[in-house]
């Protein structure tokens, strides 16, 4: 099958419109639902009635249901045979309750054939510049990512225990000029970078292959396979930012050293810049077959 057909074109007749649930459905969520309509109908996990709107408007089903909140869960069991996760964990603990909520929910009645989760590629900590397999062993530095780390784990004990094919999407950074708190943003602030002597590698990926890579392990994803979700590029994050500046038209950011960017970042900022890696994503074009409509921030940063 050429690699840029859709995976349910390959699907028996009497299985053209399954059922997929999105646990998460934010705008990545909302970008896989879009991709996955009208042929599949697409359920979705939802806290409010805002949300809830929005997402039938767009032909989504919109179940009400919290994961802080297990006793509301209990109607998703046995509703969809495939799942999307991509819910983030609670708080700042090193722990993720709300994955092991749904996956107890899940597994009450017709455990989900096929259940993605999308991690990230924190789980790796830091690789000083590395260039970073799915086989290399997992090394969480921040409570966020060893929160994740704790979901993957939760997430292939239960493909194990209840015989579901379970994948894990590792992803960097995500970007779209149409998404919140991007690059343009955060120029447009004049949030300083560190100086190219202090620079870390960073991956990104953009939100629409995000959704892609998201559909396609659903139906192509090995049984407990770990897949880096990232593009072909290579760029430290300073590089990240003076690229986007040039795209917009914008300052290029200012340049700090580490020992003064705690005057200037916040912490969440400076632990992102404190961990550098280059990730390979081999098997997401060999095993699931993406070809990135985006291989990089230089074509996707204004599409």
């Amino acid at each position: 099958m050429p690699s840029n057909q859709s995976p349910l074109g390959a699907l028996p007749a009497r299985f053209r419109r399954p059922r997929v649930l999105v646990v998460g459905c934010g705008d990545v969520g909302t970008r896989v639902a879009r991709r996955l309509l009208p042929r599949v109908r697409v359920l979705a996990l939802v806290r409010s009635a805002a949300n809830a709107a929005r997402l039938r408007a767009l032909g989504v089903t919109p179940l009400a249901g919290d994961l802080d909140a297990p006793a509301s869960l209990q109607r998703l069991a046995g509703l969809a045979p495939r799942v999307l996760h991509l819910a983030p964990p609670p708080g700042a603990a090193p722990q993720d309750a709300r994955t092991r909520a749904l996956l107890r929910a899940l597994a009450r009645r017709g455990a989900p054939q096929a259940l993605v989760y999308g991690s990230t590629t924190g789980v790796y900590g830091d690789c000083a510049g590395a260039l970073v397999h799915e086989t290399r062993p997992i090394h969480p530095q921040t409570i966020r990512a060893q929160a994740r780390a704790a979901a993957e784990a939760e997430v292939r004990g239960f493909g194990r225990a209840v015989g579901a094919r379970v994948g894990i999407l590792r992803i960097p950074g995500i970007y779209a000029p149409d998404r919140a708190g991007g690059a343009r943003e955060r120029l447009l602030k004049g949030t300083p970078v560190l100086a190219a002597a202090d620079d870390v590698y960073t991956g990104h990926i953009h939100a629409d292959d995000l959704a892609r890579a998201c559909v396609l392990a659903l139906w192509r994803g090995r049984p407990q396979r770990v897949v880096n979700a990232g593009d072909d590029s290579r760029l430290k994050m300073g590089e990240y930012y003076e690229l986007a500046a040039d795209l917009y038209g914008l300052p290029r950011p200012p340049r700090v050293n580490r020992a003064t960017a705690s005057d200037s970042l916040s912490p969440l900022m400076l632990s992102f810049m404190g961990e550098s890696r280059r990730i390979d994503n081999t098997r997401l074009k060999r095993e699931l077959r993406l070809r990135l409509r985006y291989p990089g921030p230089d074509t996707g940063l204004l599409s």
